[in-house]
This record gives structure tokens, C-alpha cells and sequence, in this order.
């Protein structure tokens, strides 16, 4: 993880959760801020692209390490 970059540790929580949280993060992140969110639900490979598709945001990074999911979202 980079200094600036905001972390959203979702790690141990279901769907919808970690998404909630990241919406969350972005809420209240100024313009150009990078938001990584950190989840282990399966179901957050689909609905973290879903979510930042609708809202306008890009993800810039994604990678696994075992059961953790990381996305690097970048708020316009």
C-alpha cells in the first residue's frame, strides 16, 4: 500500500459490506484520491467492478493473495 492511498479493510465481512464501506470511504474522499479495499468474499470480485462502474470510478489495480481480494479505486 502506498502513503496516500486510503485503506478500507472489509476483511471478514459479506456482501454488501465491504462495498457499503468503500462507498463510504469515497463519500468522503476529495477528488483523485485512491481508495484500496481489502475483502475476502467471493462475491466482491463481481460486485466492487459492479459498483465502481455505476458511480464513475476506476480501478486501477486488482490482485489476490489467497483469500484476500484488493482493488485499487480511483475516485474522479
Amino acid at each position: 500500500m502506498v502513503a496516500n492511498e486510503i485503506l478500507v479493510d472489509a476483511r471478514g465481512h459479506r456482501c454488501p459490506v465491504p462495498t457499503l464501506r468503500l462507498r463510504r470511504a469515497l463519500e468522503d474522499a476529495p477528488s483523485g484520491a485512491r481508495v484500496r479495499l481489502l475483502a475476502d468474499d467471493p462475491l466482491a470480485r463481481i460486485d466492487v467492478p459492479h459498483f465502481a462502474g455505476e458511480i464513475g470510478c476506476a480501478i486501477a489495480e486488482r490482485g489476490e493473495d489467497g483469500p484476500t481480494l484488493s482493488f485499487l479505486v480511483v475516485k474522479p
